[in-house]
């Protein structure tokens, strides 16, 4: 940004500047596209990673769901060998009490209860084994279900803090869109307009409350308002700073220095900047200037209406998301 402002510096002392300055005007442009682009990109790989953890988190219930229909099912059937086992002990007690009883009698009866007591014991030890068994893999179900429990917790933790941080920036963009639109009382909808989009404040000016036609200096009336917007940026140090100039598509005439719409709206751009600076605290690496041409147009149509809302030059004020930054990247 400071090469460009030195840049731009160099050509309006000139006055008659070599083509390959232009150039680098050019490719500081395409570096500022770049940069906007690049934060485009991660804005949607936010909202990427905000719905891969929302599925993520489903998978993640929908296996808790499972896991624990199956602990539930593993103590059903638990219980119910317990029980199986309780009644075979019972079983096996009055059995060894009929062959107290008995003792005395035939031995062919002796054989018949001793053969008896035998199958029963080894009924009983079977029982007992698999009622080991499921009780190993009740407590193994139930170590996994805490594990998933564990997990689900933390991916419901990391969802509310990315949540709460989303919710704090749409607070502070509405907070800040009542401090710029407050600060502008009397220029609002008389050439400007205060608006919320995409999650950003924009300000938008009209060419009429800047500049005359063709022109790159700013009017006094325009710079009043910059000034009142610069104090407003001063005390919101977490917000970063865009200012794009756009023009109509009517071919510009170019003389001196600017020879089309792209030079011109890179000027205006860089006339914006320079007055929000001026005698401001405003760290100039919040600020970008961006000339966007006639190729970003709100209104499509060819009429002077249309062409006048499209002369304008747009302050967007984007917050700092170096917070939920560092929760993806710790992810």
């Amino acid at each position: 940004m400071k090469k460009l402002l030195s840049v731009l510096v160099i050509i309006l002392a000139a006055g008659c500047v070599p083509a390959t300055k232009f150039r680098e005007v050019d490719r500081l442009k395409k570096q500022c596209e770049t940069e906007r682009e690049s934060l485009k990109i991660q804005n949607e790989k936010l909202s990427v990673d905000n719905m891969e953890n929302k599925r993520r988190l489903a998978l993640i219930e929908a296996e808790n769901q499972s896991l624990l229909k199956d602990s539930m099912d593993k103590a059903v059937k638990y219980n119910a060998l317990k029980k199986e086992y309780d009644k075979l002990s019972l079983l096996y007690a009055e059995l060894q009490e009929s062959q107290d009883n008995l003792l005395k009698g035939s031995a062919k009866e002796t054989a018949k209860l001793l053969k008896q007591l035998q199958t029963t014991q080894e009924e009983l030890q079977r029982k007992e084994e698999d009622l080991k068994k499921a009780e190993i893999a009740l407590n193994e179900k139930k170590r996994t279900l805490e594990l998933a429990n564990a997990e689900l917790e933390s991916k419901n933790a990391h969802i509310r803090e990315m949540q709460r941080i989303l919710t704090a920036k749409d607070s502070a963009v509405k907070a800040l869109k009542r401090k710029v639109s407050d600060a502008l009382i009397g220029f609002e909808n008389n050439g400007l307009t205060v608006n919320i989009r995409n999650g950003k404040v924009y300000v938008s000016l009209e060419e009429k409350l800047l500049f005359k036609s063709g022109s790159y200096e700013v009017d006094p009336k325009g710079a009043e308002a910059l000034q009142k917007l610069s104090r407003v940026l001063e005390q919101n140090p977490d917000i970063n700073i865009m200012v794009e100039g756009h023009t109509d598509n009517v071919p510009y005439k170019g003389k001196g220095e600017l020879q089309n719409n792209w030079d011109l709206s890179v000027m205006r751009a860089t006339s914006v900047v320079k007055i929000l600076l001026r005698n401001s605290k405003i760290d100039p690496r919040r600020i970008t200037a961006a000339g966007r041409g006639e190729y970003l147009p709100i209104d499509n149509n060819s009429t002077p209406e249309a062409r006048q809302k499209n002369r304008r030059t747009e302050i967007i004020l984007t917050p700092k998301l170096d917070e939920l930054f560092k929760i993806l990247e710790s992810n």
